[in-house]
């Protein structure tokens, strides 16, 4: 019973991370955190967690992340950008 409850807030843990992970991609470093996010949401997902809210908007904000980055290598032939512009 110990090893299920270790295990569940493991898996809660993880989906949390991927929601601030998927979040702060993307402001930042979104071709890093943006595939963290979206194994630590899909890791917590298969393990059952309780956040299954916070496991699938790290899923939805890692793609985002995803399609961010895709979107300004189009644009501007690069892999970083900046909120200025």
């Amino acid at each position: 019973m110990a090893t299920r409850t270790v295990r569940g807030r493991e898996a809660d843990g993880m989906a949390v991370a991927s929601f601030v992970m998927g979040l702060a991609g993307l402001l930042v470093f979104n071709l890093v955190l943006g595939p963290c996010a979206l194994v630590l949401a899909g890791l917590a997902l298969k393990r059952g967690t309780t956040r299954r809210t916070r496991a699938v908007l790290g899923l939805t904000l890692g793609a985002a992340d995803i399609a961010v980055l895709a979107a300004v290598a189009a644009a501007d032939q690069s892999f970083s950008w900046s909120i200025t512009g």
